[in-house]
């Protein structure tokens, strides 16, 4: 009786458990529901989108075009498979998922992952017209004020992002983020050697001394004064208050690069490159690395070792090929992973 209790499946539970990243419980959770009702549709979908929130793509597809093959506008399955469109950064395939989900179940977070797949294919102004459908009658929506603020960023109209991110810390005074950005946008007209000043003053408070986002802000405006070592520093503390983050990782590596410190450059976006092994700029920048200490075959084995982890970046196949074709070696046919 307790187990029965125990296993109550229910869309609230299951959201629970996977919000906060409890991914086996909610798998467990969800296949003994599916044991029981092995046609439900939501159960497949939810399965579906607890394999994407690991990075198990071909899995979650293979659910969800399951499930789109008994009910073709099924919104949640239509929402994953957006998803996954998104994550292989097909955002026009992405949009036409969200929106055709949007037809039969118009809620606020299909409109805002709308808004995303808008952003992404360089549709700013439309993006924005998404984020207002919401925004007009629930103004505090955090979610839908920060993807404003990013928009308006892109857009370069400054006064406006800083207004929209003077919100956010209204409605979320605690927000890193919204902080860190406040900062950088009013210190945008300043002359560069008081806002470096002021910003090595803000991260000596005790209040501040441990938030990555204004160490990494800190580090950008180094950079951009050319204090290249002293950046990387900064964001190598950034990347260890925030580890989860590969963008302080990545932008610390590229420093290092600069400053020709191949080895420790390597071992940055190594790290970085097994979290998004997405980003050609970083696995570009670790095989000049990799070529400046004459180690390529180093660089082709970290490559073999994420493609078996990341199956569904194809784009590393023809990296890889090219690669081992250059050191003379047979042609590489990516073995079986255990998420395919």
């Amino acid at each position: 009786m307790e187990r029965e209790l125990f296993y109550s499946t229910t869309p609230g539970r299951i959201r629970i458990l996977k919000e906060s990243g409890k991914y086996e419980e909610a798998e467990e959770e969800i296949r003994h529901g599916l044991e029981k009702h092995p046609d439900d549709l939501f159960l497949k979908t939810s399965l579906a989108d607890l394999y994407f929130r690991q990075g198990r793509l071909t899995e979650a597809r293979i659910l969800v075009e399951e499930v789109l093959a008994q009910d073709p506008q099924h919104p949640q399955a239509l929402s994953v498979l957006g998803d996954i469109f998104f994550k292989e950064h097909s955002p026009q395939e992405a949009l036409a998922c969200y929106q055709q989900a949007l037809n039969r179940d118009p809620t606020p977070y299909l409109i805002l992952k709308s808004a995303r797949a808008l952003k992404e294919m360089g549709n700013l102004a439309e993006a924005l017209q998404e984020l207002e459908k919401v925004l007009v009658v629930k103004p505090e929506s955090l979610s839908f004020l920060k993807e404003k603020a990013l928009i308006l960023n892109r857009m370069k109209k400054f006064d406006q992002a800083l207004e929209t991110f003077e919100k956010i810390k209204g409605v979320s005074p605690d927000d890193p983020f919204a902080r860190k950005e406040i900062l950088r946008l009013r210190s945008r007209s300043r002359p560069e050697a008081q806002v470096l000043k002021e910003l090595h003053a803000v991260i000596g408070m005790d209040s501040k001394k441990d938030d990555a986002q204004v160490h990494g802000l800190f580090a950008q405006k180094l950079k951009g004064a050319g204090q290249i070592r002293e950046a990387a520093a900064e964001y190598g503390r950034a990347a260890i208050l925030q580890p989860q983050n590969p963008y302080f990782l990545k932008q610390q590596g590229f420093c290092l690069y600069r400053l020709k410190k191949y080895g420790e450059a390597i071992q940055c976006l190594s790290q970085a490159f097994r979290k998004d092994p997405s980003d050609y700029v970083v696995r570009k920048a670790l095989e000049k690395s990799y070529e400046a200490r004459k180690d390529i075959k180093a660089f082709l084995d970290l490559l073999e070792e994420v493609s078996v982890q990341h199956p569904e970046q194809k784009s590393l196949l023809g990296t890889i090929r090219r690669v081992r074709k250059r050191l003379g070696l047979e042609s590489y046919e990516a073995p079986n992973s255990k998420h395919q």
